[in-house]
């Protein structure tokens, strides 16, 4: 498994990439500089709203998810590689799991360096608020890494897809439709943070901070399985 976990490290870890990812992840921090700055600092349920919900969790996190996990099995079916995994005499769980961990390790810090450095900085310094945050997107990281690195393996149009998820799933109709939301990733990690931070942030109905563990349990699970299952099932070149 520690094979299969370095080597993906490093087919992940190219430079562009991280240059990317340093890019995108640093562009809430500022926001959130700017906008202390201004004399009209917005109120912290806008806040919530447009930077941490609509921008960090709703596009920001997930885009860098998208390029990271969707490439993790997309670069060895291509180059027809993944043939000298399969043919190994071991278990298919032990080619996915290190598969998604090193696609977590990769976007994690980015992402957690942001949602931390945005919500301290916004927060003045508060504690609780900021590893509220910070949790919520590291959850989010490793569900969207689930999801994404099991499209990685269905399709080889796995980053339209996930773009096409990404928009309109999440970004529309999740955000238009209050019963999308008990099916969408961004809004498990919002119910979460919430929970974690129940007198920073804007308590709703959408969902419940339990509701939020138990599907994010359910989803982190299931798409392991179905990734195991389509490893075992698919035809490799």
């Amino acid at each position: 498994m520690s094979s299969v976990f370095f080597l993906t490290l490093r087919q992940l870890s190219g430079r562009w990439r991280l240059i990317i990812m340093t890019a995108l992840g640093g562009m809430p921090v500022l926001i959130a500089v700017t906008m202390l700055q201004s004399s009209s600092a917005p109120s912290v349920q806008e806040f919530e709203s447009y930077v941490l919900s609509a921008m960090l969790a709703g596009a920001i996190l997930p885009l860098i998810v998208l390029a990271i996990a969707t490439a993790a099995f997309a670069n060895e079916i291509e180059d027809k590689t993944l043939a000298n995994l399969t043919l190994a005499p071991i278990p298919r769980w032990q080619i996915v799991l290190p598969k998604l961990l090193a696609s977590i390790c990769i976007a994690a810090p980015f992402m957690v360096a942001s949602a931390f450095g945005t919500s301290f900085v916004a927060f003045s310094g508060d504690w609780q608020a900021a590893l509220a945050v910070t949790a919520a997107a590291l959850v989010g990281v490793t569900l969207y890494s689930s999801a994404f690195t099991w499209l990685g393996l269905e399709t080889t149009r796995a980053m339209g897809y996930g773009l096409l998820y990404i928009v309109l799933w999440e970004g529309f109709f999740a955000r238009y439709i209050a019963g999308v939301r008990f099916f969408s990733i961004r809004y498990y990690s919002i119910g979460l943070m919430r929970g974690f931070d129940a007198r920073r942030f804007v308590t709703t109905d959408d969902l419940s901070f339990l509701f939020a563990i138990v599907a994010s349990i359910v989803v982190l699970v299931g798409f392991i399985l179905l990734s195991i299952r389509r490893l075992r099932h698919m035809d490799v070149p």
